[in-house]
């Protein structure tokens, strides 16, 4: 008999007063040799596994080695799944119901939303039975508190803007973060330098903004949210105080009644407050296209998770992680007003604003013969929105960028690029020696290779993309704030024709 050991002790088993408390039933596993004996609080079954919190902590056992007796012992033919997510409460609410929805419906069942008094809730049914095959809820939750429910077996999957080293991470959507002010309000656009200055109490009137002699008034969601810790990351020091909001639909709403507010939301969460057009600090726009957003050069992209356990969820939830990288969950995401996370590609020669910020942008050491290098190499060739950025101070790629490389890994695999060449194009920020950061550009491009062929083992050396190494000869930001380097380091993926004749094998 297999026992496989979780980690955690019970979290308010009260926070799921429903499903929660029908599983949490005592049951006894007997191997079927009969010489071990379990007893344990039924926590879930997933008709593999059975998953019980007992004297000895929380274990995963497998069904075909034992005798599950009790009255809360499953039906083994077809057991019901229970799945429960805590997270962002706008994310949750806005994006799930449809992700789960086109889940179903692929697979030809009943998707059935249920009443709740908080967050919501649906149930899977089979179409022709009418038996319930899972039961679905979400429930808002601070961060912290969402974390402990998924450690300690209360919730499955926690809906995050922050990966967490404890957890998996699996990609949901992306939104693009926008700066809001009211309808009424003068002030034409605001540079990002002043969004920092802004957001960190630095600037406190819209006279500092190129605006009128009146006080900044700022809003802002909850200060504990992960929203807002992930809007500190970005800025890379900690928000001022503001009036504070519990979701993204009533700060939207405060701030178009307030005649000087100023806060940040989603794209789609604006409602009748004025999205202020966002520049960088060297006055150029910074728009939130699908391309710039996907690869993260929009700098207030932000991608949201779905985060998971170190422990085995149930088959239907595993089910559903693998679905969200389907075409059918991208439509779904679009659908709820987010950004899905399927490959854009664009021509090169269309950036206009990226070459002119090459030519304006390029510092004393950025030579011309590195400028027509830069545009041989963009010659003819695509961009796509795989992107790949590391953790701060480290060569190792965040949580977006690992995601991004086993789909290229997956999309070389399937040979989705004939008579065409992958270029992996390496930049850096502004900060010193030109020379060094031509090299170190040229050594994470490097490194994203070595990834790539260790996440695909199974590609042949010829399918692997060439790297490239520029340096900081193509700025996507100024290099005035901790947001625009960060913009500027990273490598990008290029795709450019190749109608070289395939070589013979080797005999």
């Amino acid at each position: 008999m297999q026992f496989i050991a979780g980690r955690a002790a019970i979290f308010a088993a009260l926070l799921f007063s429903g499903t929660g408390a029908a599983l949490a039933q005592d049951v006894t596993l007997v191997s079927r040799e009969g010489n071990i004996v379990l007893t344990g609080s039924l926590q879930g079954f997933d008709g593999e596994f059975y998953r019980l919190d007992t004297t000895y902590g929380p274990l995963t056992v497998d069904s075909q080695g034992v005798i599950c007796e009790g009255p809360a012992c499953p039906d083994l033919t077809a057991p019901k799944a229970v799945i429960r997510l805590v997270g962002a409460p706008d994310a949750g609410a806005r994006l799930l119901p449809g992700l789960f929805r086109a889940f179903a419906e692929g697979r030809g069942l009943v998707y059935a939303p249920t009443e709740t008094s908080a967050g919501w809730a649906a149930t899977i049914l089979d179409p022709a039975t009418g038996k319930i095959l899972a039961e679905l809820s979400f429930a808002a939750l601070p961060p912290d508190e969402a974390a402990a429910a998924v450690e300690s077996g209360a919730a499955e999957l926690k809906v995050s803007a922050l990966s967490d080293d404890d957890f998996g991470a699996r990609p949901l959507a992306l939104d693009a973060l926008v700066p809001i002010a009211a309808p009424g309000n003068p002030t034409p656009e605001i540079s990002t330098v002043d969004l920092a200055r802004a957001l960190t109490g630095e600037a406190r009137n819209w006279a500092d903004l190129g605006g009128p002699d009146m006080p900044i008034v700022l809003h802002a969601l909850d200060a504990g949210t992960d929203f807002q810790r992930a809007l500190a990351n970005r800025l890379g020091q900690p928000l001022a105080e503001a009036i504070a909001h519990p979701d993204m639909a009533s700060l939207a709403a405060a701030v178009a009644r307030d005649p000087w507010a100023l806060a940040i939301t989603g794209r789609s969460e604006a409602g009748a407050a004025r999205i202020m057009p966002l520049t960088d600090s060297c006055g150029f726009p910074l728009l939130p296209t699908p391309i710039s957003v996907k690869a993260e050069d929009y700098p207030l992209a932000l991608p949201l998770f779905l985060l998971t356990p170190p422990r085995r969820l149930p088959l239907l939830a595993r089910e559903f992680l693998e679905f969200l990288a389907t075409p059918a969950a991208e439509t779904a995401v679009a659908q709820a007003g987010y950004i899905d996370r399927s490959v854009e590609r664009a021509p090169m020669t269309q950036d206009g604003l990226r070459l002119l910020n090459a030519i304006q942008g390029a510092g004393e050491d950025v030579t011309l013969a590195d400028l027509k290098r830069l545009a041989d190499v963009m010659d003819g060739a695509d961009r796509l929105s795989l992107t790949f950025r590391f953790e701060e101070g480290t060569s190792i790629l965040d949580a977006s960028s690992q995601e991004n490389l086993a789909q290229l890994g997956r999309l070389i695999a399937a040979g989705r690029f004939p008579a065409q060449a992958l270029i992996l194009a390496g930049f850096s920020d502004g900060k010193g020696d030109a020379k060094a950061n031509r090299a170190l550009s040229a050594e994470r491009a490097q490194r994203v290779a070595a990834d790539l062929a260790a996440v695909a083992p199974d590609l042949r050396p010829e399918d692997l993309p060439r790297t490239e190494g520029f340096g900081e000869a193509l700025p996507m930001a100024c290099d005035e704030t901790a947001i625009g380097r960060r913009l500027n380091r990273r490598v990008e993926l290029w795709v450019v024709p190749d109608f070289t004749p395939p070589q013979p094998a080797t005999p």
